[in-house]
């Protein structure tokens, strides 16, 4: 993993933002010092960096956009955070704070100054408080962690990013490994502090090479802080659009699609072709920053942050099948779900979650790691969330785990999506204790698109002709601006009865199914 960032603060500084536009805030320090061995040090640390303390402070362009910048030096006594360090920290906050400007923090250190003991230390809490009051004040700070990130930095300002991101390969912990294995008599396993390792547990956003940092900054803060979405449907045109969509047709005056048999839409759902949700935001997201998720890449969770046809939004969404598997849904899953939602709470961002699973994880394991609680926690955070939720049900929608995805206050859903307590073959294996009657019940459990919009849990239908997998791009482009409706015409509701009509919507839910005449 190396022994420090390959880059100095000031070239990082430089691939982030426009040329000749970064302005430093950093001023002269105070007092040096009395041990003559110490002050000695940071001499020779300034003369080998060129900087005069462990960090960079100060304001550029990064395309365009003006924003505040925190960048360490690990070449200054690794990056450790001394008082005066700290203040300067403490400073750049404050003023990106009072300037209404974001805040990009680049730390690498080996963490607080162990020359100067509890009072750097203790430092990490003004340094803390600053990032806190910046947050509250509906600002974004963003951190990229480079290698080594540790101890008390790592433990406060370096990971309270509403993002965080990661350098490749950079180590990142709490403990140290030199101390780990003082303390413990081993030496702690390489990979444990490994960005990657912490990103596939949804501890890190997502791992990004220097080089791709500037365009992952550009398209976060094109969401986080958008400076206007021209062309995004709003107010009454955007109750248009969506009450377009909200019709079978494809179009203005056309004329509605035959509703598909739901055991017909099953096998559709389960095409290995069929659009996921990672090709629905690639298609028509006009920004996107994919965020890592519980398993990477690999995962059953997509996280990202995306404008969908003008409207910024935090989506996460079930990516039911890989290139050669069905991906089960865990608990740690359900967590990142869950952190997903109060991150775009705190944001003041709708939430979009998709629904595409084949099911919950079914193991010992996932007995063990709760996923049962899990789904019951994201019911309840999803319910009582005070931001727009807005959910998709993109295919298959099987269990809890697609359950655990629904509270919303609307949802839309492709022509062949279903839901379901469990896929037909697992009915039919309870009801007639054999699989061959999974299309039987398919059509009588009133489990597709059109069957739930009349109980009340979809809002619009979003056709397929005749299948998602056949036309993926003329799909994608008809969901996503289905969505991009949805949200505006979200937006234009006041929070107090929004949240109104969404303890109504779930109150009511299944009701039309216990009406006096209603079908078994």
């Amino acid at each position: 993993m190396g022994t420090g960032s390959a880059l100095t603060a000031r070239q990082l500084i430089g691939l982030l933002v426009d040329p000749g536009t970064f302005r430093s805030w950093d001023e002269p320090l105070g007092p040096q010092p009395d041990d003559a061995g110490y002050r000695a040090a940071l001499i020779r640390a300034r003369e080998r960096t060129g900087v005069d303390e462990a960090v960079v402070t100060g304001v550029g362009l990064l395309a365009g956009r003006e924003v505040a910048l925190v960048a360490s030096e690990f070449g200054f006594l690794g990056g450790s955070i001394g008082v005066a360090t700290a203040e300067r920290i403490t400073r750049a906050v404050e003023r990106a704070t009072a300037e209404h400007l974001p805040l990009v923090a680049l730390p690498v250190s080996g963490g607080t100054r162990m020359q100067e003991g509890s009072a750097a230390f203790l430092c990490m809490l003004r340094i803390t408080a600053a990032v806190q009051a910046h947050r509250a004040a509906g600002l974004p700070y963003l951190c990229y962690l480079r290698n080594p990130t540790m101890g008390g930095v790592f433990a406060s300002w370096g990971t309270l990013g509403q993002l965080v991101f990661a350098e490749p390969r950079a180590r990142l912990g709490f403990l140290g490994p030199r101390v780990y294995q003082e303390l413990r008599g081993v030496e702690l396993p390489a990979d444990v502090q490994l960005a990657e390792t912490l990103a596939g547990r949804g501890l890190v956003d997502a791992v990004v090479a220097p080089e791709e940092l500037r365009e992952v900054l550009r398209r976060s803060l094109a969401v986080l802080a958008p400076t206007g979405a021209p062309g995004a449907p709003t107010g009454s045109a955007a109750e248009s659009a969506y009450a377009y969509v909200a019709g079978t047709g494809t179009g203005p005056g056309s004329a509605p699609a035959e509703r598909p048999d739901a055991w017909d839409s099953v096998r559709r759902t389960r095409r290995p072709d069929r659009p996921g949700t990672r090709e629905l935001l690639r298609r028509t997201a006009e920004e996107l920053v994919l965020l890592d998720a519980p398993g990477g890449r690999d995962g059953a969770l997509v996280r990202a942050l995306a404008v969908l046809h003008g409207q910024p939004a935090l989506v996460v969404g079930q990516q039911r099948q890989g290139p050669d598997h069905e991906r089960p849904f865990t608990a740690a899953d359900l967590r990142a779900v869950r952190r997903s939602a109060r991150l775009a709470e705190q944001l003041g961002l709708p939430l979009v979650t998709v629904v595409d699973t084949a099911g919950a994880e079914l193991s010992a394991a996932a007995e063990l790691d709760g996923i049962a609680v899990e789904i019951a926690h994201c019911l309840t955070t999803l319910l009582a969330l005070r931001t727009p939720v807005l959910a998709v049900l993109l295919g298959q929608g099987s269990g809890g785990g697609a359950l655990a995805l629904l509270p919303a206050d609307r949802v839309l859903a492709a022509g062949h999506a279903w839901l379901a307590p469990l896929p037909p073959e697992g009915a039919s294996a309870i009801v007639h204790r054999d699989g061959a009657h999974a299309a039987e019940l398919a059509r009588s459990q009133g489990i597709g698109a059109d069957d739930l919009a009349a109980v009340g849990l979809v809002d619009a239908v979003v056709p397929e002709l005749p299948d998602a997998a056949d036309e993926p791009a003329a799909f994608c482009d008809r969901l996503g601006r289905a969505v991009g409706a949805a949200l505006g015409a979200l937006a234009g509701v006041p929070e107090a009865e929004r949240l109104t009509a969404r303890a109504r919507r779930h109150r009511r839910l299944g009701d039309a199914l216990t009406a006096p005449g209603a079908s078994a």
